[in-house]
């Protein structure tokens, strides 16, 4: 399903901090969001997944307005994992998974057979079905990054919303969760500090700086070393990953301090 945002617009505490922001994510599409902290990346996210509400723009998913659907309808199009998402430490980790299902059930309707079977494949997908009946307070912050990866696939939106979701991960844990979601039919979104992971699984990436995005397009054009240098601060080559044939980036610092890149567009086919 397709993601469009146009002019979106943000405050918080009386202030910008998203200007005029904009990007298209195809059907199926692996989109990475990366720039510094505080670029707006996270704030870009919580008005996609309806989190918060802009001052202006328009965020359209399957060509609606998410913030004119109905609550229910926008769980049923767009799931998100976040970083800092904090469950009831009551909850075994199949009760939270379950909580995927519920825009898909009536009031009061309790889990179907097909909801119970969604929940089990969940479960193994993420790699997680072992865990099932644990405590979700007993699982290391990389077991329960995990369980809110199945729990999205439990709620089978067609688009996920991802904020950083290899924070608590090792590395084979980060590429097998990078694996799997670009193995799956949909559309995702995913913030991403690391640009080798963004570089290596991303089929776009949009470039936030001081709350605009100042570059987006294809992968292997956007991340230029002019690019990176001019938004991070930091001197760049660029390489050839020798395992996957993938872009592989490498830094050291520059001097001065970052300055943000005038914005750039690279012209992509969006059919």
């Amino acid at each position: 399903m397709r993601v469009d945002v146009e002019g979106l617009r943000v405050d918080l505490a009386g202030s910008r901090v998203l200007h005029d922001a904009a990007l298209t994510a195809a059907d199926g599409e692996f989109v990475g969001l990366v720039g510094p902290n505080g670029s707006g990346k996270t704030t870009l996210l919580r008005s996609i997944y309806r989190a918060l509400r802009p001052a202006s723009g328009l965020v359209a998913v399957g060509g609606d307005d998410v913030w004119q659907l109905p609550a229910r309808e926008a769980a049923r199009r767009t799931a998100a994992v976040l970083q800092d998402d904090v469950p009831d430490f009551e909850f075994c980790v199949r009760e939270v998974v379950e909580l995927g299902r519920v825009p898909h059930l009536g009031r009061l309707e309790r889990l179907r057979d097909d909801d119970r079977e969604a929940v089990e494949e969940a479960l193994a997908t993420a790699g997680v079905s072992h865990l099932a009946e644990r405590g979700v307070g007993t699982l290391s912050g990389g077991e329960r990054q995990r369980v809110f990866v199945a729990r999205a696939l439990a709620q089978a939106t067609p688009v996920i919303v991802l904020d950083e979701p290899t924070n608590h991960l090792d590395i084979r844990a980060q590429v097998e969760l990078l694996e799997l979601l670009r193995s799956l039919p949909v559309t995702v979104l995913a913030a991403l500090h690391d640009l080798n992971l963004a570089a290596a699984y991303c089929d776009r990436v949009v470039v936030l700086a001081a709350g605009r995005v100042v570059a987006d397009g294809p992968t292997d054009e956007v991340l230029t070393p002019e690019l990176i240098g001019s938004v991070y601060g930091v001197a760049v080559h660029r390489g050839v990953n020798p395992l996957t044939g993938r872009l592989a980036l490498s830094y050291a610092p520059a001097p001065g301090p970052a300055t943000v890149a005038a914005p750039v567009t690279v012209e992509r086919d969006t059919r």
